[in-house]
């Protein structure tokens, strides 16, 4: 036997025992109590793999490929691999690339695996479902042509009951094509800092047996005000429509629904209801339940919850599914957000997962659990975030578990970003994607479009899918409110620092880093604007895990640092950069969050990440360490402009007074008190000058603490550094270089942070 199915079902303990008994011992003697609820096999594992250059099947299979995955994992390697993974010795500067511009073979990617179907679930109703398979995925059970599917992001599913061999090794097979034949109607958008769009199933793949009724999609929408759930099932009737007139057109079905407690089991809540169902078609039920005594999830506080849907029909159990939720309200008021009822500022970064595919060193890491929780859960933590952004195309579905369990907010972007696909099948493809991703407390808001805009998507769509789902936010890219009567969220990205905004032979600093006073016209903009403002991309300053500049950051390490700058250099640079405009973008109380650009993303690309080095090492770079102080929710800031890298900047005078504030800052629902110490120390890291100062910071607003220090009397290159520690908390730090005097050469202190 090729392959040993491994089952789930939701039965009882006696009937996990029989299951066991069931996978180990074959033939399958027993097993009556088979044929209730769902039972699934998971097609997860090794499948036979083959490329071919025509929509014909490979004579001869000659590879194995691990599902889910993509087509890099094939072994032995595709042919065209090294075109896909290069590793530059030298930066290209390139702006964005061309989707048909091509360096590769298109070629159709064939998966075939057997898969044995017992005996006893003859009579069953059997679906196969791949939650992600990118592009173009057709499937044959048994050489029979089940059904084709354009989605890249949402399940691709098709009855194959009439296919299926009980008894016997039936074979599944599974063609999936090349972006570039993706066709226009799919809602598949592009990337222009992509260069290759890598083909295969990229989530999990399974066959689910159940009665003549099942449950299609699930989607458990919480109340916290209103101290209620509700449940919107969406039913498949698998018997065949009327065929002569008399015939029956629908059936009847008893829908029992079951709140518990993931944790512990325990049922808290639950309604019973008899629905009638179509036919050969999708009904949806939607069903309140009353729910007062619970738990909110929250990211510090992520209490889960399961919700069990179980049909009866005139014959018996006919489906049982469950899905994981967690009570929570994140909506708007006025210009913030408001989670549980009480305010929340964002703080976090992005993913751009899609972009990541093409990372040489990509491997298997997004499909290895224990990799993805320290990218999710460790690290975050650590670095005071609460939010990222699923940037430019979304993530296999139990990231969005992790997430849940451990508590992250997520805004959910579909790859949308240059216009791509047909009305109706855009509202087919994100009507899905609410139902099959919309029972995660974790996504928090959906992101409809990055840096676009389209009428269609915003006017009508956006309004409809709000009817579906009205527990969260939608975001549709650079769309405003005079173009969008229902903006609830507008997505500013105010890059700074790009050279391209600098006038030529210009003696005039056109980027004051570290000046929290900073007003360029994009900042009046956010100030101005009456909707909510969440700055979830900034930060101009990319560099590869080798420390060399990305594709569209050359020019940028150029000016600051001079042509022949080190990977130290460059990453001290950019370490630095990013603390002081994140501290700029969060001192502005009118945001309502600041998520950095980005987390992870291809190394070689037009961008970059933070870690070094080899990233499934997960090594950050001092960017990262940075980002503790800077994303602390609580903190002070030095409000100065930095000396060390902007240009056109007198020194100060040796032994003068130096007046600048501190500003506070406080994301929490409670007043802060702590010390900060302010220090100066030379290149040697000796410190002098030290004051410390008592400080008061209230809830959401921001506190300027004046500041009078006496600088050194001798000439050179120092450090500021303001510690604030908070009552019961750690330190956090701000610096800013300083020049005191004449001198030819500046040299500064390296504070480990």
């Amino acid at each position: 036997m090729a392959v040993k199915a491994e089952l789930r079902t939701s039965k009882s303990s006696m009937m996990k025992n029989i299951l066991f008994i069931f996978i180990i011992c074959l033939p399958f003697p027993g097993l009556s109590a088979i044929d209730a609820g769902r039972t699934t096999i998971n097609l997860n594992g090794t499948w036979q793999f083959d490329q071919t250059a025509n929509a014909f099947p490979p004579v001869k299979y000659t590879r194995t490929i691990p599902v889910p995955g993509l087509i890099h994992l094939a072994e032995p390697r595709i042919e065209d691999y090294d075109k896909f993974f290069k590793r530059p010795d030298k930066v290209e500067v390139k702006d964005q690339h061309n989707l048909y511009n091509i360096d590769y073979t298109p070629r159709y990617s064939w998966y075939k695996k057997m898969v044995f179907i017992p005996k006893e679930l003859e009579g069953r109703e059997a679906t196969i479902t791949i939650k992600k398979s990118q592009y173009v995925t057709q499937v044959y059970v048994n050489g029979t042509d089940m059904g084709s599917s354009v989605a890249c992001y949402t399940p691709v599913e098709f009855p194959i009951t009439n296919a299926l061999k009980p008894g016997i090794e039936n074979e599944i097979l599974i063609k999936v094509g090349d972006r570039v034949w993706l066709p226009a109607d799919a809602a598949g958008g592009t990337d222009k800092e992509k260069e290759h769009y890598l083909p295969g199933i990229w989530d999990d793949t399974e066959i689910s047996f159940t009665g003549k009724v099942r449950v299609n999609r699930l989607l458990v929408l919480p109340s916290v005000a209103g101290k209620s759930v509700t449940v919107k099932t969406q039913l498949r009737n698998l018997i065949p429509a009327q065929i002569f007139v008399g015939d029956a057109m629908k059936d009847s079905v008893t829908l029992d629904i079951s709140i518990s407690e993931k944790l512990t089991g325990k049922v808290v809540a639950g309604k019973s209801v008899r629905v009638s169902t179509k036919r050969d078609n999708l009904s949806e039920v939607v069903t309140e339940i009353p729910f007062k005594d619970f738990s909110a999830w929250s990211p510090d506080k992520p209490f889960l919850y399961l919700a069990k849907v179980t049909i009866q029909n005139n014959i018996g159990l006919s489906d049982e599914y469950s899905k994981q939720f967690g009570m929570r309200d994140f909506i708007r008021k006025g210009k913030f957000f408001y989670l549980n009822g009480e305010k929340i500022i964002l703080r976090g970064t992005n993913v751009t997962l899609q972009r990541f595919f093409e990372d040489p060193d990509c491997g298997n890491l997004v499909w290895d659990k224990a990799w993805v929780k320290r990218l999710l859960v460790e690290y975050p933590k650590q670095l005071n975030w609460n939010a990222m952004r699923i940037c430019v195309g979304i993530v296999p579905d139990f990231w969005y578990d992790m997430a849940d369990e451990y508590g992250l907010l997520f805004q959910n972007e579909w790859l949308y970003w240059q216009n791509h696909g047909w009305d109706d099948q855009i509202r087919k493809e994100y009507t899905d994607w609410i139902w099959t991703d919309g029972s995660h407390p974790s996504i928090a808001i959906w992101d409809a479009i990055n840096e676009n805009w389209d009428d269609y998507i915003g006017n009508k769509l956006i309004p409809e899918l709000k009817k579906l789902d009205y527990t969260r936010i939608w975001d549709s890219g650079y769309m405003k409110t005079e173009e969008m009567p229902l903006d609830e969220m507008d997505e500013p990205h105010p890059y700074q620092g790009r050279i391209r905004e600098k006038g030529p032979a210009s003696k005039e600093n056109f980027y004051p880093l570290g000046n929290l006073d900073f007003k360029p016209a994009r900042l009046m903009e956010i100030q101005e604007a009456s909707t909510v403002q969440l700055i979830n991309e900034y930060g101009w300053i990319w560099l590869w895990r080798n420390g060399k500049p990305s594709k569209l950051t050359v020019e940028v390490y150029d000016y600051y640092l001079g042509k022949n700058s080190t990977p130290d250099q460059n990453r001290e640079l950019q370490a630095y950069w990013m603390e002081l405009e994140t501290e700029w973008l969060r001192c502005e109380p009118s945001i309502a969050g600041v998520l950095a650009f980005c987390y992870l993303a291809n190394n070689y690309g037009y961008t970059g990440d933070w870690f070094t080095g080899n990233i499934k090492d997960l090594d950050p770079s001092p960017t990262l360490e940075w980002f503790k102080h800077a994303f602390a929710p609580a903190a002070t800031y030095i409000n100065l402009t930095d000396e060390r890298y902007t240009k056109y900047i007198e020194p100060h005078q040796p032994g003068s007074a130096l007046l600048l504030n501190l500003a506070g800052i406080n994301n929490l629902s409670k007043s802060v008190s702590g010390t900060v110490k302010v220090r100066i120390y030379d290149a040697a890291g000796k410190s002098s000058g030290e004051q410390t100062i008592h400080v008061k910071l209230p809830s959401y607003l921001r506190t300027d603490i004046p500041v009078i220090l006496t600088l050194p009397t001798q000439s050179g290159g120092y450090l500021l550094v303001s510690e604030f520690t908070p009552e019961n908390g750690t330190p956090v730090l701000s610096r800013r270089f300083l020049r005191v005097g004449e001198s030819t050469n500046y040299s500064y202190y390296n504070l480990n942070p």
